[in-house]
């Protein structure tokens, strides 16, 4: 094991992102799967969990790497009694037009329940930090606390790295945020002071993010795996010619794919052959949704929905700098698109699942974590699992 704003921000939560589509059908899955509990947990993984989400926007800067700029967002639980009278977080996207929270709050104290697992989300290339609100805003229901930078100079409104200059920062990016909260949680006064668990980090990510979460564990353009990690959700992310075989056998901690089946952005055979390869994992999964392409599990058709119900056509966004949207969009949310409300169902549910089991060692929630669970429940999805 080893080791801001405002016009800007508008303009890129706009686009998020990330291409579009790609193909594969694994009709054929090999099943080791362990012997898991039959009985389904109290608080399940396919709803919304116990806890009032808090939300908070943070501006934050690397003083050891030249003051480099990383603005946060943070969901966390909070124990708030009352909130029928408090305004829901508002996601901006172009001048007052904003995406309204179904269940986050802004500002609510952090949950006083005990220390609470931490996670850290990256974005797609190009993309945004808030592209996966509901997956973020689902597992702070859980007691999760999770922190989603923007990757600078490799966002929608910053586009100044290349490709690989981008790769290079993103795990230091990660591990910095995990500084700063461990830190936070050292220091008395700190609304984080003794709130967080340091044995309980996971990451999880979308696209090239899906990349940095698996670096986390397995190293990225040349940066060391972070030891603090402990378990990883990797989206739709690229493997060939971004880790090697080796890379990929010294991979010990949990580790669960998900991708789409119609993804031309990034084929679902990178799944394959990662899953294939991580035979030191302690547990691996690979879940494939059946229909499903690259967009489907970002804010996609939230975003561009809202935009035509404020008067914002698809034929206007190229002047509100969202024509990046417009591919996405009809990929996504078309008439031909699988259902993006049942791929991010699919995604929460598993997310839950798998961070609860997997931090939280509650052992209850391998009741998801198995290939008859899904061929009852989850009919568009193919799942496979490996465990020690």
């Amino acid at each position: 094991m080893r080791n801001c704003r405002a016009s800007a921000r508008s303009v890129y939560i706009l686009s998020t992102l990330l291409l579009v589509a790609a193909c594969s059908d694994s009709s054929t899955r090999s099943r080791d799967e362990a012997e898991v509990p039959l009985i389904e947990p109290t608080q399940t993984a396919n709803s919304v969990g116990p806890f009032v989400v808090g939300h908070k926007r943070v501006d934050l800067f690397d003083p050891a790497r030249e003051n480099r700029s990383l603005p946060y967002d943070i969901w966390y639980p909070s124990d708030e009694p009352q909130t029928e009278d408090l305004p829901r977080t508002r996601y901006p996207l172009a001048g007052p037009i904003a995406l309204t929270s179904e269940f986050a709050f802004d500002d609510l104290p952090v949950s006083d329940s005990g220390k609470l697992p931490f996670l850290v989300f990256s974005h797609g290339s190009g993309g945004t930090n808030t592209q996966s609100i509901r997956m973020m805003e689902a597992l702070a229901s859980h007691g999760f606390v999770i922190v989603s930078p923007e990757h600078t100079g490799n966002t929608n409104a910053d586009s100044s790295d290349t490709l690989a200059e981008a790769g290079a920062k993103r795990v230091p990016d990660v591990s910095f945020i995990i500084d700063t909260f461990m830190g936070r949680n050292s220091i008395q006064g700190d609304e984080f002071f003794e709130r967080l668990d340091p044995d309980k980090i996971g990451v999880a990510g979308h696209s090239y993010g899906g990349g940095t979460a698996l670096g986390m564990v397995g190293g990225f353009f040349g940066a060391q795996p972070d030891d603090r990690v402990k378990a990883v959700m990797p989206i739709s992310a690229p493997v060939f010619d971004l880790f090697t075989e080796r890379a990929l056998l010294d991979i010990e901690e949990p580790v669960l794919f998900l991708g789409g089946t119609e993804d031309t952005a990034v084929s679902i055979t990178n799944q394959d052959y990662a899953f294939d390869t991580l035979t030191n994992s302690s547990a691996t999964y690979q879940i494939d949704i059946r229909g499903a392409g690259h967009n489907a599990f970002a804010a996609i058709c939230d975003i561009g929905n809202t935009l035509i119900e404020n008067g914002l056509g698809k034929e206007s966004w190229p002047s509100i700098g969202a024509s990046a949207l417009l591919e996405p969009y009809e990929d996504a949310c078309g008439e031909a698109a699988f259902p993006i409300e049942v791929a991010q169902r699919i995604q929460n549910t598993f997310a839950v699942a798998f961070f609860r089991r997997h931090l939280l060692e509650q052992q209850e929630y391998d009741f998801y974590l198995r290939t008859e669970w899904a061929e009852e429940n989850e009919p568009d999805v193919n799942f496979r699992s490996r465990t020690k």
